[in-house]
Parts: C-alpha cells; sequence; structure tokens
C-alpha cells in the first residue's frame, strides 16, 4: 500500500451533512456576509473548510477559481457550488438564496425609507462605525485567502503583478485571468513544483463530507446540460416577459428587467466594474436616479450582508418609484426591485447548474491545476486592491484620480482625512487580529461607537 494509500485508509471518514444542519450554517453564512466579496469568502472559507470541514481546501480552491471566471458575485456562486455538492440542486438553490436574503430584505427597508422619508440620520450612525469594522474583515480576509493560495514566489509575485495591474494600470479583470491562466499553464510545464497548490490538510487528496457515491451527482451529463440551460432560460427571461404582456413593452419593470439582465452578463470582476456604467445610464440616459444618489446606495449595499451587487436592488426600486405608471409608487418600487434582484441572481444559478459538473470532472489534471493555482493567486492581488481601495474611501472623505506616464493614482486628499473612521478601523483591526474576536461582536461595538460618535461628538 502506497503511503497516500494508507494515509486515505487511516483517515477517519467525515460524516455526511445533514440538510437541516447546512440550512443553518447558510442561514449563518447569509446574515454575517459582510465585507465584500473578500470577507464573505474568507467567511465561507472559515466556516466550511475550517470550522465544518465539509469541504476540502483543494475542492474549496477549485471551486472559487471557477466563480472568479463568472460573470457576477463570485462570494454569492461560491455559496450556490458548496450548496450543490453537498445536497444537490435543492442545496445550491438554498445556499445561493440564503446568502442573498438577508441583505435584499434589509436594503428593501432601506430603499422604502429613502424614497419616503430620507430621514436616515440613526441608519448612517449605525453605517459609520460598520463601515470601519467591514473594513477590518476585509483587510483580515486579504491575509488569511493569501496565507493559504502564496505558496511561494511564484505565487507572489503574480499577486503582486495582478495587483499592480488592475490598481494602478486599470486592466480589465478577465484580462488578468486570462494572463494568469497562461502563466500557470505554462509555468505547470515548466516548473510543476511551484504551480500547483498544497491542500492545507495534507497531500492525501479530499478530506471532506462528500464521499463517491454521494459525489455522483457532479457527473458530467449532456441531456442533464440541456434541460438545465432551458430551465434556466424560462425562470431567468419568463417573468420579463410576463411583464411586457401585463403592462407593455415599453414599461418600466420591462425596460429594467432588459438592463440588469444585460448587466448580469457583463459583470466580469464584481460590482465594481459595472457601477460607473450603471450610475451613467441610470442617471442620464433613463433618469431613475438623481446624481450622487448612486452612492447612497452604494452605501445601503457596502455595509449590508450580501453581495455588493444589491445596490442594483436600489436602482431598481427607484426607477420604477419614480416611474410608477398606475400603480402606488411603493407599491412600483418594491416589483421594481424584485424585478432587478431576479434578472440578477437567477443567472448566478444558472451558471453554477450548468457548468459546474464539467468544471469537477477536471479536478486533478495537472496542467489545469497549475492554470487555476496561478489564478489563485491573482485572485489574491484582485482582493487586495478591493482592500485598498475600500479603504481609501473608508478613511477618507474624498480620494482623487490622477493619470500620468500610463498609470491611474488614487490619491487622497489628506484634509479629509476622518480620524474617527480611522481609529474606528484600527480597533476593529485590533481586535480581530490581535485578540480573535468574532465579526459580530467587532461589528457590533464599532456600530455603537458609530452611534455614539455621530450624536454626541459630530
Amino acid at each position: 500500500m502506497t503511503d497516500v494509500a494508507h494515509m486515505a485508509a487511516v483517515r477517519p471518514a467525515v460524516a455526511p451533512v445533514g440538510f437541516g444542519e447546512a440550512f443553518r450554517t447558510w442561514l449563518r453564512v447569509g446574515l454575517l456576509s459582510f465585507g465584500g466579496p473578500a470577507g464573505q469568502i474568507a467567511l465561507m472559507h472559515r466556516i466550511l473548510v475550517e470550522e465544518k470541514k465539509w469541504i476540502s481546501e483543494p475542492r474549496f480552491l477549485h471551486a472559487l477559481n471557477y466563480c472568479m471566471l463568472l460573470p457576477g458575485p463570485e462570494a454569492q456562486q461560491l455559496a450556490v457550488y458548496v450548496g450543490w455538492l453537498l445536497h444537490r440542486t435543492l442545496g445550491g438553490l438554498v445556499a445561493g438564496i440564503l446568502f442573498v436574503l438577508p441583505g435584499a430584505l434589509v436594503i428593501l427597508a432601506l430603499s422604502i425609507l429613502y424614497a419616503g422619508f430620507r430621514e436616515l440620520t440613526i441608519v448612517q450612525a449605525l453605517f459609520f462605525g460598520i463601515k470601519a469594522a467591514v473594513l477590518a474583515v476585509v483587510i483580515e480576509a486579504v491575509i488569511r485567502i493569501g496565507k493559504r493560495a502564496l505558496k511561494n514566489h511564484a505565487m507572489y509575485s503574480i499577486a503582486a503583478a495582478a495587483f499592480v495591474a488592475i490598481f494602478f494600470l486599470d486592466a480589465p479583470f478577465p484580462l488578468i485571468v486570462a494572463a494568469a491562466a497562461i502563466v500557470g499553464f505554462v509555468g505547470g510545464r515548466a516548473r510543476p513544483d511551484l504551480f500547483v497548490l498544497k491542500s492545507g490538510h495534507g497531500d492525501a487528496g479530499d478530506d471532506d463530507a462528500l464521499d463517491g457515491e454521494r459525489f455522483a451527482h457532479t457527473r458530467p451529463s449532456l441531456p442533464r446540460a440541456a434541460a438545465v440551460l432551458a430551465a434556466g432560460l424560462v425562470l431567468w427571461f419568463g417573468p420579463i416577459a410576463a411583464l411586457a404582456a401585463s403592462f407593455g413593452a415599453d414599461h418600466v419593470f420591462v425596460v429594467e428587467g432588459l438592463f440588469f439582465s444585460k448587466m448580469a452578463v457583463v459583470t466580469f470582476g464584481g460590482a465594481y466594474a459595472v457601477l460607473a456604467y450603471v450610475a451613467q445610464q441610470a442617471v442620464e440616459t433613463y433618469q431613475w436616479l438623481a446624481p450622487g444618489e448612486m452612492l447612497d446606495g452604494l452605501g445601503m449595499a457596502e455595509t449590508t450582508p450580501g453581495p455588493l451587487i444589491l445596490v442594483l436592488q436600489f436602482v431598481g426600486f427607484m426607477g420604477a418609484f419614480r416611474n410608477p405608471g398606475a400603480l402606488d409608487p411603493m407599491t412600483a418600487g418594491v416589483i421594481g426591485a424584485a424585478v432587478a434582484t431576479w434578472v440578477t441572481f437567477v443567472p448566478c444559478f444558472l451558471w453554477i447548474f450548468l457548468g459546474a459538473p464539467y468544471i469537477e470532472a477536471l479536478r486533478g489534471k495537472a496542467l489545469l491545476t497549475a492554470a487555476l493555482s496561478a489564478i489563485t493567486a491573482a485572485v489574491v492581488g484582485v482582493i487586495l486592491n478591493l482592500a485598498v481601495w475600500f479603504g481609501l474611501h473608508v478613511v477618507f472623505a474624498e480620494v482623487a484620480e490622477h493619470h500620468a506616464l500610463g498609470l491611474r493614482l488614487l490619491v487622497p486628499v489628506w484634509e479629509t482625512l476622518n480620524v474617527a473612521s480611522l481609529i474606528l478601523t484600527a480597533g476593529a483591526l485590533i481586535a480581530m487580529l490581535r485578540f480573535k474576536a468574532g465579526m459580530i461582536p467587532t461589528l457590533t461595538a464599532t456600530a455603537a461607537l458609530g452611534v455614539v460618535y455621530v450624536y454626541a461628538i459630530a
């Protein structure tokens, strides 16, 4: 018996995951999914890989690499992927819906308050403190994921190059991924020892709750793929067709459904890649928003659980609220928010259910593993870019963008430094990194301190 076979034979089996326990865990993930994709991916890694051991590190990274290649929110798609691995289609649906639902409900409530009252001082005070904790979560995520993905100098170099490309050169995310894949593929031939990520649980293979029998549903099937594609397209565009039949093809519900459907297939690299375009179209072309309101919606999305792309729900609400036709404005706003959310996230389920079996079939291929290892390293650089971008906008009220010698430079306006945000962020970082404070206690404490500051000091 080989050493690997012996280790696999003596390793205790991980018990299958009960659906009830999985439901509670996905709800927990959905309620705690603050911090953008970096924090959300780190949260799932901590719970699913380290705490529960439901999925092994190689399988987690393999799924993450695929999700990073897709349009849409990669963290939510990663939840769908893992949920599908554990409990087939129903598991993927539950994981993906619970990942989005808490944040969607919060943003819907905030959108109603924003449109109807505009008196959000207490909410702004809470968000002021929460933003500091969110920044700390993102920084911790970069450290945590980097430790696991950057195994050698080659991976560090790829991560650094990706950061420079996206932060200073404003390179498109798909181009960065493609370049990393090529580097990994070539490097896998020349130096396979540098371009294959090792499992955090040893080299004996996967150590998780997915045994061979329960994992059989991941085998590729052309008839299954055709059925998934047909069902996904009907679910995606069927409601838009029904709205067109009920209200007319020019109604705001239909226009929003088609517009946000287009956004759903071009959001490579996360929400930030398309927010500028969405804001321009929403303000100048459709008049759904007034200038500056996109930033208000972005503030809501940044500091509530769930994917940042939920800001599109706010845009959908305001667009329908201001163009209700014969409906009550609030009713129209709620329907508009539902339309935006539906056409944004239904494609996410389609990409996973359609492509994941083929991605799973490619696990263990040496050159593919090398390419995906390089992509993982590049993703660390991309997430670091997000952390720096978010940090600048949390600590400074104004950040200027300059261009020189082909470089894009983000320069904070030092006179707008928010000392209170800096202190809260430093405190949250110390609490989480030095004293290992949990996310919820840290968020609660910073939110409370934010309220104190806004009402008693500011």
